[in-house]
């Protein structure tokens, strides 16, 4: 795929302790593409995504984001380098397992609370945002409610509202329906279709496979801290070119879901 590069990591190695997560990752995400990364639990998969916005912060390697790139180990540059963290976590956006809510908050608070205390927006036009967006995700009728009276599944259309009323330049999605129930998630991956037909740049974690087939530009299949394979969703479920996304795949649901254990 040709077009302008919104994300590329280079040689991307984190450790936890004595455990090495990630080990020389490689991948790059191009603008209005949609990336599904897939893999067995300790893959690394979520440690790469945060990674991505310096959630995490590498070991070793390179992140860039439309252009901004930050090398790993990290020397020098003080203030300089502050300012390059800063600028790739404003052009991303964590929509996470199970929502972050802020509980005290209503929806619309929720919504608003970064683009006025980060962007400083004023807050009439950080509501007038917020309002579209939840109306965009369906939920302009529960802008005054608070998390604890909605499902799951509109607390993580929220949450998708929330990473939204930032403008990012890449949404990256940590398993957006895990936590849910089949019906409940389907709202959900219904709110991402909407996104990616809209052009949005996204990485998205998720089991499910039907919807990578019809959302995903590309699926990388992960194991043991290294992208094993990238291919069109069709190859890669139809016929996997290693023999570890065999397996994998032999133990996911047709219909989604996370994997089982043999």
């Amino acid at each position: 795929m040709s077009g302008n590069v919104a994300v590329d990591v280079r040689g991307l190695h984190k450790r936890f302790g004595d455990l090495e997560v990630l080990r020389s990752v490689d991948l790059t995400v191009y603008s209005g593409e949609v990336v599904v990364i897939m893999g067995p639990s300790g893959s690394g998969k979520t440690t790469l995504i945060r990674c991505l916005n310096l959630l995490d912060e590498p070991d070793a390697g390179s992140v860039t984001v439309h252009g901004t790139t930050l090398s790993y180990p990290a020397r020098g540059q003080g203030r300089s380098r502050r300012r390059l963290v800063r600028d790739i976590r404003a052009r991303t956006a964590m929509v996470f397992q199970h929502f972050n809510l802020f509980p005290h908050m209503t929806v619309l608070q929720n919504v608003i609370e970064g683009p006025i205390s980060v962007r400083r927006l004023p807050r009439s036009y950080a509501v007038e945002v917020g309002e579209r967006l939840l109306a965009h995700v369906g939920l302009d009728d529960k802008r005054d409610e608070y998390p604890a009276r909605l499902s799951g599944g509109q607390r993580q259309r929220v949450a998708i509202a929330r990473a939204l009323a930032m403008e990012p330049e890449v949404i990256l999605l940590d398993e957006p329906t895990s936590a849910l129930d089949p019906e409940l998630g389907a709202e959900v991956l219904q709110t991402i279709r909407s996104l990616a037909a809209c052009g949005t740049t996204m990485v998205v974690i998720t089991h499910e496979i039907p919807f990578a087939r019809e959302v995903a530009d590309r699926v990388a299949f992960m194991d043991a801290g290294h992208i094993l394979e990238e291919q069109h969703p069709n190859v890669f479920f139809d016929a996997p070119a290693t023999a570890r996304a065999r397996s994998f795949l032999r133990l996911v649901p047709k219909g989604g879901g996370p994997p089982s254990r043999p």
